[in-house]
């Protein structure tokens, strides 16, 4: 059933104090028999049908997204609201503008709302909120005095669908090519990243990857906010706590991975890799724990060595030492890119140590023509992940570089 918002001006805006004082005085679920008891209190009486409507709205506004509910439809990924209250949702056909408004005491209101909802602090004196609300989306929110204009809202909502690399080939996320390798990656047990921009599909990859995995094994997954759910019978999470707002009571996701290395994992998987946790997952990788992974953002798979030293020294890491933790303990990158609603694997690298020492990453696989192109590393990732170099469309007499093989 589609709910109407309640507006500013709106009568229901009286029935939603009342009701917010009633679940106050009982907690429990908006519903038809507790919206009825409030109508009741307050000399009101209306019929069924119109019971139902108001009690979906009235729902909305308590324990939903309130003025923008409507657009949390499947398939959207993101709601974005403006500091000049238009909002913005991007789905299969990309990021778009739609015709809902808010106004400014309406976004503030919601978004203070779901920060609270979310366990997190949100007024003048703390303007700004990153929360996780119990269906899983993500919310940031800040406040007008930061903005120049109104309240900011920016909604990431949880698939609510499992991909497989079989879906995201079809998708066209994945060419044939690109999903021979990822399942040659995940059957080889090497450690991979996966790079890209925001909204690019990384956790969706990452996914659909780890449900490849041998079901025999025991994948422990540590993140900020559970957002990987793989079909795999054999996963263990560790979700990351925010600071309460006396600054006390935070786990963050580097002392999680070194809480997982004792719960005999088979993979270890942080999410997404942004800060000093890159030092832990690195010397997991480095004893044993074979077939780890994580995201991050880059912009090319190339960028990739900048991004992990910046997080390295986040972690007091210096570029030596982040180079020869890094070259030993990752082997591949999987990079993703974005081009209007469609988004595709579109690099695959190979890590290693250039000449002088430092991280780089060889281009191994181009994947954003039509046909495949090899580079300098498709003969190393041939060989890491055992596939024929005819499978990546390298010619038996030519090597990657274009050049005529044998003997001068």
């Amino acid at each position: 059933m589609t709910a109407a918002p309640i507006r500013e001006a709106d009568p229901a805006r009286a029935t939603l104090a009342a009701l917010r004082e009633d679940l106050v005085a009982s907690p429990g679920p908006v519903d038809v028999p507790r919206v009825a008891r409030v109508l009741r209190a307050q000399g009101r009486m209306v019929g069924a049908a119109e019971l139902l409507r108001m009690t979906a709205r009235l729902r909305d506004e308590v324990t939903g997204l309130g003025p923008l509910q409507d657009l949390a439809r499947p398939g959207v990924t993101d709601i974005l609201v403006n500091a000049d209250g238009s909002v913005w949702v991007d789905d299969a056909h990309g990021l778009r503008r739609t015709r809902q408004h808010l106004a400014p005491v309406e976004a503030r209101e919601l978004a203070v709302r779901l920060a609270t909802a979310g366990g997190r602090r949100l007024d003048d004196a703390s303007p700004c909120a990153d929360a996780h609300l119990p269906d899983g989306t993500r919310l940031h929110a800040v406040l007008p005095a930061l903005t120049g204009g109104g309240t900011l809202i920016s909604l990431r909502r949880p698939s609510a669908k499992r991909f497989g690399l079989a879906e995201l080939e079809r998708a066209g996320t994945l060419s044939p090519l690109g999903r021979r390798v990822a399942q040659a990656v995940i059957a080889s047990r090497s450690a991979f990243v996966i790079s890209g921009g925001t909204g690019t599909g990384k956790t969706t990859l990452l996914g659909a990857m780890l449900s490849a995995a041998d079901p025999s094994e025991r994948i422990v997954i540590v993140e900020d906010a559970r957002e990987l759910e793989p079909d795999h019978p054999h996963t263990v999470h560790l979700q990351a706590r925010h600071a309460n707002a006396d600054g006390a009571g935070g786990v963050d996701l580097a002392h999680l991975v070194r809480q997982c290395l004792r719960m005999r994992p088979d993979r270890v998987v942080v999410g997404e890799c942004r800060g000093a946790e890159v030092r832990e997952l690195l010397q997991a990788l480095n004893t044993g724990h074979e077939g780890g992974c994580g995201t991050l953002h880059a912009n090319t798979a190339l960028d990739v060595p900048a991004r992990l030293e910046a997080l390295g020294a986040l972690g007091g890491l210096g570029p030596e030492a982040l180079a020869s933790q890094a070259a030993s303990a990752l082997d591949i990158v999987l990079h993703l890119s974005r081009r209007g609603p469609r988004r595709s694997l579109t690099q695959v690298g190979v890590l290693g140590r250039d000449r002088a020492g430092a991280l780089q990453v060889s281009l191994a696989l181009d994947l954003t023509g039509p046909s495949p192109v090899p580079g300098p590393a498709a003969e190393r990732l041939c060989a890491r992940l055992g596939l024929a170099p005819a499978e990546i469309g390298m010619r038996a007499d030519l090597d990657a570089g274009g050049e005529i093989g044998g003997a001068p």
